[in-house]
């Protein structure tokens, strides 16, 4: 385990960390007592599920009523009782609800809006976000105060010392992360100011998924040993650490996404005191999780069945909910059938391969249905070890679906002629985001991440006769308000992508802006631009046009500022310059941006810039 020193904070505070997965979300919480090692502990139990013991999720399922109430959620939400009366009563039943918050930048090809499961007319995934923050919040709350001493006066003793984790997919954008934040808000787990804004940190699924794996599997007795390949049916994670003197990817792989991080370790010691790690390749979101291999599973059942008795909506439906429960769960061999038991033994139709009241399924069959999601992993992987500043061997498979042995299977066959391990933590992967998240809040090991895209700003630049790339573009010339003649669509890249950003970096472009009136200078907006495509260095957004994605406007009141400039003078005109900077800040695991000037007395100052996402991004 990973040797924690004793929390140096003056006073107690509580830490709760939410995983909201697509499928099956947790909380794990710690205490920070002054002096004491801080520990990490996982809410276990549930409304609905007391008599399981030791569940550590719930479904994240909803049930809303006719007037956009929530009236069951979680495990709540399959007691029979509920089901019976959100038939009586028009409820509608929401899940895979996550999805609809993904970034649409995402590889999301093979999916539509239409195959994810409608929201109830009137409700919003922001809202749906906020009632299931509440109720985690709310089962969190009463764990706590069951599991304590004192109860009540010892969750009280916090008041308002509560901070939260809250993780999203690798990729999740800004946009994303301000709903998140919202949500948050809407869900009364801080207030609506800066105070309550400070109480809530965000991080990544994959980073978190890098802290639990540090916790769990690679701790400081085993960072020398290199995991041994072993046949799925072995215990093939028991031991798995890894000499981190090159690379690991942490593969995520949930619900809705598979999230891949890499990372190298830059210094540890005989405890484990003084690690920390870095990001050596971009992060890596997959839309591939294990709810599309249910979907498939669900278009695969349709065609099967169609002209059979069984083909109505309602068996569909029924052996889909099977299939996903414990079918998809036990498949482990393309050469061996399967089955889906969903009716008597009087139900029967031999020709569809129906008997007995069970499906067969050929196991090739099967097998299809997982395959987009394995070559997608196994892509993902190797244009992360290219991507990556360091030799990457090992790979450490985490997550709801990582339980799938076939999954792990084909994943570890497919890996190793490229000479990379594939090894699973021992268990209770599911988890690895909240407890991984605590840990990001408490341990802190990652001291940079590779940024994502290459980030920068579209402007003019001066037109020059004998540039090719000018010449080409002299039809779009125009002449500034200084008199100078200038091309649009040049991108200045302030960082690139790969760039190593450690948190306290900042990344500075200068710019100008001309106005022919003073009014015009009084107010800066700048949108920075993310470049998505191939070309190491961008330079014309009108080459690549659908690469190049508005990430955010920035906004500064300058009006201040523009009241010491004095206007210039170009051959028969008058004009006013106003000089800025645009500066990025990666800060934990979310981008912010200002923009910065020099004052008329020449000091610096730094806007209390407006950070405008575009949610249609």
């Amino acid at each position: 385990m990973l040797d924690r020193q004793p929390y140096k904070g003056l006073s107690r505070k509580l830490v709760l960390a939410f995983d909201v997965g697509t499928t099956f979300s947790g909380v794990s919480y710690c205490i920070l007592d002054p002096g004491e090692v801080p520990k990490i502990q996982g809410v276990s139990r549930y409304p609905a599920q007391e008599q399981v013991g030791g569940d550590s999720k719930i479904p994240s399922i909803l049930y809303y009523d006719r007037n956009q109430q929530a009236r069951a959620i979680g495990a709540e939400a399959l007691q029979e009782n509920i089901i019976e009366k959100a038939e009586e009563e028009g409820w509608t039943k929401v899940e895979w609800w996550k999805m609809h918050l993904r970034s649409k930048h995402l590889n999301s090809s093979h999916i539509k809006d239409s195959d994810i499961p409608p929201l109830p007319a009137g409700v919003s995934a922001l809202q749906v976000l906020a009632d299931f923050m509440a109720y985690l919040y709310h089962c969190a709350r009463t764990y706590i105060t069951e599991s304590h001493a004192t109860g009540r006066d010892f969750l009280a003793s916090f008041s308002d010392s509560i901070d939260f984790v809250l993780s999203h997919p690798n990729g999740w954008e800004g946009s994303q992360q301000t709903q998140i934040r919202r949500a948050a808000v809407i869900a009364g787990l801080v207030p609506d100011d800066k105070a309550g804004e400070e109480r809530i940190q965000l991080v990544t699924e994959g980073e978190a998924s890098l802290h639990y794996c540090v916790s769990n599997v690679l701790s400081s007795d085993k960072l020398a040993r290199v995991p041994i390949e072993k046949p799925v049916d072995d215990d093939e994670s028991s031991g798995a650490g890894a000499s981190m003197r090159g690379g690991v990817i942490i593969v995520d792989a949930g619900g809705g996404t598979i999230d891949l991080s890499a990372y190298s370790m830059e210094s540890a010691t005989g405890t484990g005191k003084g690690m920390s790690f870095e990001e050596v390749a971009p992060t890596e979101c997959r839309l591939q999780g294990s709810v599309f291999v249910t979907r498939r599973a669900n278009t695969f059942l349709q065609e099967k069945l169609q002209g059979s008795r069984f083909a109505e909506r309602d068996y569909i439906d029924q052996m889909t909910s099977i299939f996903d429960k414990t079918t998809k769960l036990r498949f482990r061999n393309a050469d061996e059938p399967c089955y889906i038991k969903f009716g008597t033994m009087r139900d029967k139709e031999p020709s569809f391969d129906i008997r007995s009241g069970q499906l067969k399924l050929q196991g090739s069959d099967v097998a299809g249905l997982f395959q987009p999601a394995i070559e997608s992993v196994v892509e993902a992987i190797q244009k992360q070890r290219q991507a990556s500043t360091k030799e990457i061997s090992f790979v450490f498979l985490v997550g709801g679906f990582a339980a799938s042995d076939y999954l792990f299977s084909q994943l570890q066959s497919r890996l190793a002629p490229t000479g990379v391990t594939l090894s699973r933590p021992d268990s209770h992967t599911n988890k690895a985001v909240a407890d991984g998240a605590a840990s990001f809040y408490i341990d802190h090991l990652v001291s940079s991440r590779a940024a994502r895209f290459a980030y920068g700003v579209e402007c003019f630049t001066v037109f020059e006769p004998y540039n090719s790339e000018h010449i080409k573009r002299q039809h779009t010339k125009c002449v500034a308000a200084s008199g100078v003649v200038a091309v649009p669509h040049f991108f200045t890249s302030i960082v690139r992508k790969g760039t190593r950003v450690a948190e306290i970096q900042e990344f500075k472009h200068p710019y100008r802006k001309q106005d022919n009136e003073l009014e015009g200078c009084k107010q800066i907006e700048g949108h920075i631009l993310a470049y998505r495509g191939s070309d190491a260095d961008p330079r014309w957004t009108d080459d690549d046009n659908a690469s190049f994605t508005r990430l955010c406007t920035v906004r500064a009141d300058t009006s201040e500022l523009a009241k010491s400039l004095r206007p210039r003078t170009a051959p028969g005109r008058t004009y006013y310059e106003l000089e800025f900077e645009v500066v990025l800040l990666f800060g934990l695991t979310e981008l912010r941006a200002q923009i910065s000037w020099r004052d008329s007395s020449g000091a610096q100052q730094r806007s209390p810039a407006v950070v405008v996402y575009d949610d249609a991004m």
